[in-house]
C-alpha cells in the first residue's frame, strides 16, 4: 500500500485558517474573554513592520468652571499617548512519519490540525506568562501588585483586586498555579460552572473563572496568582508569507511540516521598549525582560493585578 504523506493531505489555504480558529477554542485565556482579538489589532498585525503604534487619547480632566460674563472658560487640550506592541513571529517544524500513519483515517485534516492548534495554543500561553513576569516586574507596575507572605485568602484577593480601586469590577477572572486552586478548593473555595456546551465544568472564584496553568511563577515556596479583566491582551493574527509548506527529505524518508505564526499579544496599556531584543522578533525570555516594558494607561485601566502569596 503506498504511504500517505503530509503533502497528501495538507492545503496550506484549508489549513492556515483552521489552525488559527482551533488555536483560539483550545485557548483557555482566550475562551475566558482575558485573551481578546479586535478588527483593530488584526489589521495591525497584517499592516507590516515589527513594532505596531497604537495611539491613544487621554480621558478629559480638571475641575469644571463657574459661568462668568466677565470671564471666559479656560480651554484645555486633549492630549495624547502612545502605546506600542511587537509583532511576535514563531514557526515550527515536525519530522511526520509517525504521524503520517495517523493521517490514514477518515479525517486526517482534523486529526493533524488539533495536534497542532494544540501546540500553538500551549505556546502562546507560555509567551503570557512570559509577558507577564516582564510586565509586573517593571518598576511602571508597581501599582498593581499586591505581595503577601501568607497564604492564600478571600480576604486578601480582595485587597489585590483593590489595587485598581473603583476599577476593580472590571476584574473577571483569576490565571493561577493549580497548586493554589487546589489549596482553595481545600478552603471550599472553589466553584464549578458549566461552559456554554453544558458539557464542561469550569472551576470558578467568587463566581470568576479560573484558569489553572503550572507555569505561574513560584519561587521560594511564594506563588504568583493573576487577576484579569475582559481583553487586559490583546491578540491579533498576522500572516507569515509562508504560513505552511511541506518538503520531504529523501535521503531520510521524511515528511516534513512547517507551520509559521505572526501574532501580537499584548497587554494593553503597557507599552513594549524593544530595549533588549537579540532578533527580529522576542523570544519568551525577552518578553519576560522587565527593561522591555513601561504602563503607560492610568494604572487603574491596564485591568491586570498581580498577586504573590503562600499556600498551605
Amino acid at each position: 500500500m503506498p504511504k500517505t504523506t503530509v503533502a497528501d493531505v495538507i492545503v496550506p489555504e484549508v489549513f492556515n485558517p483552521y489552525v488559527v480558529e482551533k488555536t483560539t477554542e483550545l485557548s483557555a485565556l482566550y475562551q475566558s474573554g482575558i485573551v481578546a482579538s479586535s478588527d483593530e489589532l488584526n489589521s495591525l498585525a497584517l499592516s507590516g513592520g515589527r513594532l505596531i503604534n497604537m495611539p491613544y487619547w487621554n480621558d478629559l480632566d480638571g475641575e469644571d468652571e463657574v459661568l462668568s460674563d466677565i470671564n471666559a472658560l479656560d480651554v484645555e487640550r486633549i492630549t495624547s499617548g502612545q502605546d506600542i506592541a511587537v509583532l511576535l513571529m514563531r514557526g515550527k517544524a515536525w519530522s511526520v512519519n509517525d504521524l503520517a500513519k495517523a493521517l490514514s483515517g477518515d479525517d486526517p485534516m482534523q486529526v493533524i490540525g488539533q495536534l497542532v492548534a494544540g501546540y500553538w495554543a500551549r505556546r502562546m500561553q507560555a509567551a503570557i506568562l512570559s509577558i507577564l513576569e516582564g510586565v509586573f516586574a517593571a518598576p511602571s507596575m508597581a501599582p498593581n501588585v499586591y505581595n503577601t507572605d501568607v497564604r492564600i485568602d478571600s480576604d486578601n484577593m480582595i485587597l489585590a483586586s483593590q489595587c485598581l480601586g473603583d476599577a476593580k469590577s472590571k476584574l473577571t477572572g483569576y490565571l493561577m498555579h493549580s497548586a493554589v486552586e487546589a489549596d482553595l478548593a481545600r478552603q471550599d473555595l472553589i466553584d464549578f460552572a458549566k461552559d456554554s456546551t453544558g458539557s464542561i465544568e469550569i472551576p470558578t472564584y467568587f463566581g470568576k473563572p479560573v484558569i489553572v496553568d503550572d507555569g505561574c511563577p513560584v519561587a521560594n515556596g511564594v506563588y504568583t496568582t493573576y487577576i484579569f479583566g475582559q481583553g487586559a491582551i490583546g491578540y491579533g493574527e498576522g500572516a507569515a508569507p509562508v504560513p505552511t509548506e511541506t518538503t520531504r527529505d529523501a535521503l531520510s524518508g521524511d515528511d516534513i511540516l512547517i507551520n509559521r505564526r505572526h501574532f501580537i499579544l499584548h497587554p494593553r496599556g503597557v507599552r513594549w521598549l524593544d530595549r533588549v531584543v537579540a532578533d527580529q522578533s522576542p523570544n519568551n525570555a525577552e518578553l519576560a525582560n522587565p527593561a522591555n516594558w513601561l504602563r503607560v494607561y492610568d494604572a487603574k485601566n491596564v485591568r491586570m493585578v498581580k498577586y504573590t502569596h503562600r499556600i498551605a
